[in-house]
């Protein structure tokens, strides 16, 4: 058995000399500061993707201290658009905790990592095996798919009797030596040949003992997260403008759905927007409702209802605090959650189409 866990890795590592992603931004002067970031910037996120957020990410915090000291605004903002923004909340804290608790100097023992807020026990281990060459087994969703098909592992990784038992594979089959092209390569393995749809099993270096594969089941492997209907939610958003065309944004809370992300005010579909804002913010003119756009969470459908408005007056204590205030969209001041970055393009091209509001399709 040993020497077969031997050959596994010995193939995977041989296939990676040649077919590897070696010149990815985050193997460039590598460290495990710059494998942290990029590894909570791949989750659930494509490595096509990622390439230009992390360059940007890098210019503007080139350092852990750089990104502890900057405000949290500007990390969202250097995020927005990549989605599932307690990722970069958790960066900022995990930044500060190094700074304030750790001399400044990322912490190098396993522990010590998976401690850290938003690191779990794959993401540790990455970072480890990946800047400091340390052997730990990862388990992130392209090994999850290698492992459950070579081993022909049923059910959903998502469950925990399987999820243990792809954990207790993945420890068995990592090497001593070149532990971070082990940790590279399997990734790589799972992303470019034992893909989801499509699995290029002819390419595979460790296709001949694959159990799917010789079982014909490589397509039912690993199996899919039982599926729900997702419920759905309604709500108003209200695009209330003044006469220097820009918008009033609401800070959100820091926690929940785009946490300390800047938004457009949301009210209950039911509420009128004229008597909320009369409560709240001061006096609007409503121009027009467009149709609604669905933006869509991994636990539910959202509905928003956009609600065209002038500010006629604003009540004056509203902009004495640091939860309001006018947003010029053609600044890049914090980070504003996708569907909200939507409509303020789609509210600026049907200004300038002869100073007429054009409905155009989202």
């Amino acid at each position: 058995m040993k020497r077969k866990k031997q050959q596994f890795s010995r193939r995977v590592l041989a296939w990676f000399d040649v077919h590897g992603r070696k010149d990815l931004p985050w193997q460039q002067d590598r460290n495990p500061y710059r494998v942290w970031i990029s590894e909570i910037m791949l989750q659930q996120t494509q490595v096509a993707t990622v390439i230009p957020y992390f360059q940007r990410f890098m210019q503007r915090f080139p350092d852990i201290i750089a990104l502890a000291d900057a405000p949290v605004d500007d990390v969202l903002q250097h995020w927005s658009g990549l989605g599932y923004y307690a990722r970069a909340r958790n960066l900022h804290k995990t930044a500060r905790i190094v700074r304030d608790e750790h001399g400044g100097v990322f912490p190098t023992a396993f522990d010590d990592v998976q401690a850290l807020p938003g690191i779990g026990r794959s993401t540790a281990g990455a970072i480890l095996a990946q800047a400091l060459d340390q052997r730990h087994p990862i388990l992130d969703g392209n090994v999850k798919r290698v492992l459950a098909r070579y081993f022909a592992v049923d059910g959903w990784p998502g469950e925990n009797a399987v999820a243990a038992a792809l954990w207790e594979h993945a420890e068995a089959l990592t090497p001593h030596a070149r532990a971070a092209d082990y940790t590279q390569a399997m990734m790589d393995l799972g992303a470019i040949v034992c893909r989801r749809g499509k699995p290029l099993c002819a390419q595979c270096p460790v296709a001949d003992d694959c159990r799917a594969r010789a079982a014909a089941r490589v397509h039912e492997l690993p199996a899919s997260k039982p599926k729900r209907a997702l419920p759905v939610k309604d709500v108003q958003m209200l695009l209330i403008t003044n006469a220097a065309g820009e918008f009033l944004l609401e800070r959100r809370p820091p926690s929940g759905i785009w946490g300390g992300l800047l938004g457009f005010p949301e009210i209950a579909p039911e509420e009128n927007p004229v008597a909320w804002a009369q409560k709240t913010v001061g006096h609007i003119e409503v121009v027009e409702a467009w149709s609604i756009l669905r933006h869509t969470f991994s636990h539910f459908h959202l509905n928003i209802k956009p609600v065209i408005a002038r500010i006629e007056s604003l009540k004056p204590q509203i902009m004495s605090g640091d939860r309001w205030l006018w947003f010029d969209p053609q600044a890049s001041v914090g980070g504003l959650a996708a569907p909200v970055r939507k409509l303020m393009q789609k509210y600026q091209g049907g200004q300038n189409n002869n100073g007429q509001l054009s409905l155009v399709d989202l």
